[in-house]
């Protein structure tokens, strides 16, 4: 099949967010070839609207008859009406060129809930409907077309959209994302009935131009052969990663746009990106004078001894935390692993540091006390996949730690016994596996979990350089 060729009729966005730029992108990310007619330029950014130019009516007839007097176009997306004249100048372009197929977004109610058009521009839009193949109104634009007040659950909203199909002929995707609750449900209603699909609200302030990003995605799965249901379980399954990978673009102070590429780029776990943004850490605990001693045989034993008395305290109190990862994991493969890693903590600490030191027990130094309170937080907050991201580096680094010294020996190494207890691949293994249970907690976590996780594995990653330098 040939590449889609979708016309977007649409207002700009200069932070590339919502409008005729969220257009392109989504239809680009969506194997079409992308084009727009401009109908308002706007000076606006992630935080809101500052003001709006509209160009003649006649410039916009222009622009229209420029694209389809030469291109073939495949389908029309069709947004940003700002007045009744360029409203009805699009419609005589549709009842002219008949474009085969066509989707109207009706941009009527700000987010604010302020309405954006006058009563006749309303009207103008309203007699749109009647003329397009799809309308892809927001709970309050529905509200505004079928002359009723806002949806307050979703059996009010499809009886709406069943209301605007019956009066205009047009399919009608109603969307869930303004009504309350976890649950964030769409649906296709025209003549064959409701073709809902399902989904889970994302947690997310990065919201900005979905609406446009939406219904230019449908305007070309639609054109790529899909039917209407069909093109919506796409879309949403698309829209739902956009929205899930949004945070990652940092553009704006307000309401973010959505991530319109993200099944394009190459694909990070949460581990990756955790200890990618630890590099520096990492570097400075390679620089820090008790790692390299240590590395070199040249430690004085005193320090060694002192080392290994805080860490026997902090082995215990790092076992009561895997402990309670134990309890909180909801596979039966992931406690099993929690428990017997905190059984583990326990018998390392009596073999490898009573073997040095005898069981004399010392006070917490500051660096210990630091770290363990962390931990403890972490754990009285009772969320695992913060408690997992919490107790992750002290696997991983010390496992980094250990391989690389491992791969350099040195013959009667004073400290042999600590090298290869960090350098086995037995405890290799036990990090790759509390690396994946770190990955699955934040796949299946919200945006703002995760955020607690990323930054509980920093602490972490933080205190044990502390610990290091301690000593």
């Amino acid at each position: 099949m040939s590449v889609p060729r979708v016309l977007s009729i649409a207002g700009t966005d200069p932070t590339g967010g919502a409008g005729i730029h969220a257009d392109l992108k989504s239809i680009g990310a969506l194997g079409g070839y992308g084009m727009a007619v401009v109908t308002a330029l706007v000076a606006q950014n992630t935080r809101g609207v500052r003001s709006v130019h509209v160009p003649p009516a006649a410039f916009l007839d222009a622009q229209l008859r420029a694209v389809s007097d030469d291109v073939d176009i495949d389908a029309v997306k069709i947004g940003m009406l700002q007045s009744r004249a360029i409203a009805e100048t699009v419609g005589e372009w549709l009842d002219e060129v008949a474009p085969p197929i066509v989707v109207l977004d009706p941009v009527m109610v700000a987010t604010s809930g302020d309405r954006l058009l006058d009563i006749e521009a309303e009207a103008a839009v309203r007699d749109l409907c009647t003329r397009v193949d799809l309308v892809t109104p927001n709970i309050p634009e529905l509200a505004v077309l079928t002359g009723e007040a806002p949806a307050r659950d979703w059996a009010a909203a499809l009886r709406q959209a069943r209301a605007l199909h019956d009066s205009s002929g047009a399919a009608v995707l109603v969307k869930g994302g303004h009504l309350a609750g976890r649950l964030c449900p769409d649906a296709i209603v025209d003549g064959d009935g409701v073709h809902e699909v399902t989904g889970t609200r994302v947690d997310t302030r990065s919201t900005h131009g979905t609406g446009c990003s939406l219904s230019s995605a449908m305007a070309t799965l639609r054109a790529s052969g899909l039917t209407w249901h069909a093109a919506l379980e796409r879309a949403k399954e698309w829209l739902t990663g956009a929205l899930a990978s949004a945070d990652v673009l940092r553009v704006g102070r307000g309401r973010g746009p959505v991530d319109h590429f993200h099944e394009l780029r190459p694909v990070e776990s949460w581990t990756d990106a955790a200890w990618r943004r630890s590099a520096e850490v990492r570097t400075e605990v390679d620089r820090c004078d008790f790692v390299r001693s240590l590395a070199d045989g040249s430690l004085a034993e005193t320090r060694f001894h002192d080392y290994l008395a805080q860490d026997a305290l902090y082995l215990r109190g790092y076992s009561a935390v895997l402990a309670r990862a134990a309890d909180l994991a909801t596979a039966a493969a992931d406690r099993a692993f929690w428990s017997a890693s905190a059984q583990g903590a326990l018998e390392e600490e009596a073999r490898l540091h009573r073997a040095r030191i005898g069981a004399a027990i010392s006070e917490p130094a500051p660096a210990t006390l630091a770290y363990l309170r962390h931990l403890d937080a972490a754990a009285a907050r009772g969320e695992y996949p913060e408690i997992v991201a919490a107790v992750l580096p002290c696997f991983w680094l010390y496992s980094d730690v250990g391989m690389r010294l491992q791969a350099h020996p040195r013959p009667r190494h004073p400290y042999a016994d600590w090298l290869e207890a960090y350098g086995d691949p037995a405890f290799t293994v036990a990090t790759e596996r509390a690396i994946a249970c770190a990955d699955a907690a934040a796949a299946a976590a919200s945006v703002s979990t995760r955020s607690r996780m990323a930054e509980a594995f920093a602490r972490s990653m933080m205190h044990e350089l502390a610990f290091f330098d301690a000593f």
